[in-house]
């Protein structure tokens, strides 16, 4: 799914984060890794500026993933080494994501961006394909400046406050975005039986792909309520945390 942020809690700034990253910090990798992505993200830059020099160029917000379709496949596909990199591996105690939630969220973008939006040419001019990827990456460059600042003790209380408060409008933009698309997408796999296996094989097995991507629409209905509810339960809980901080000062 796409939006912000990915429900067990880890640690963050801002809500109890210090204590456990005294017990055991990110480690040298991360903390020169991030910095050299952030404070804006530059794979994310790169797609963001694509994008507004293409709709300049055009004087049309239609058909504007052709300009981007390259950086975001190269990074979002990378995301799925640096997903492991950042949350599994080399930031304990920084991402306050459940490691299974976040990665679901990373294979979702991979599988919108290769089995659906790349695979379906058709569906490449549908503004909903413009729907999630500015989500994605209005996402992705708030992300990766609160790692990052997280990581430098020098956390601006306007980036914390982006990080878990946008997402109230982005998380539902790129969902829809991503439904709409499989959606559009239906007709075209059931017309060209793409990815599809019909019996008889020598496998013995048979898979439809239409029936597939239903599936994967009809996942969404338990798993967005929970990473929605969990981001709005952080929210409270890291913005609360700030203002009594404040307020103890």
């Amino acid at each position: 799914m796409a939006a912000a942020g990915s429900g067990g809690s880890r640690a963050d700034n801002g809500y109890g984060g210090q204590q456990a990253r005294r017990r055991k910090g990110p480690g040298a990798l991360a903390t020169g890794y991030l910095p050299s992505r952030c404070p804006v993200s530059p794979p994310w830059l790169v797609i963001a500026v694509g994008l507004v020099r293409a709709y300049l160029a055009k004087g049309s917000y239609h058909s504007l993933y052709y300009s981007i379709e390259k950086p975001l496949k190269f990074f979002q596909t990378g995301a799925l080494l640096e997903e492991y990199l950042l949350i599994a591996k080399y930031l304990p105690g920084i991402v306050p994501s459940s490691v299974v939630l976040t990665a679901f969220q990373v294979m979702s973008r991979v599988f919108l961006t290769w089995a659906v939006t790349h695979s379906v040419k058709e569906v490449q001019t549908e503004d909903s394909v413009l729907l999630f990827v500015v989500a994605w990456t209005i996402t992705e460059i708030i992300r990766y400046s609160f790692y990052t600042f997280s990581l430098l003790n020098h956390l601006p209380y306007l980036i914390k406050w982006a990080r878990y408060t946008l997402f109230i409008v982005l998380y539902p933009m790129g969902v829809s975005g991503e439904l709409l698309t499989i959606y559009a997408a239906l007709p075209f796999v059931r017309q060209s039986g793409l990815y599809s296996i019909s019996l008889p094989n020598k496998y013995n097995f048979s898979f439809d792909y239409y029936t597939f991507l239903i599936l994967v629409m009809i996942s969404y209905i338990p798993i967005f309520p929970q990473l929605y509810f969990h981001m709005l339960h952080q929210r409270r809980k890291v913005l609360s945390h700030t203002e009594e901080h404040k307020k103890s000062e």
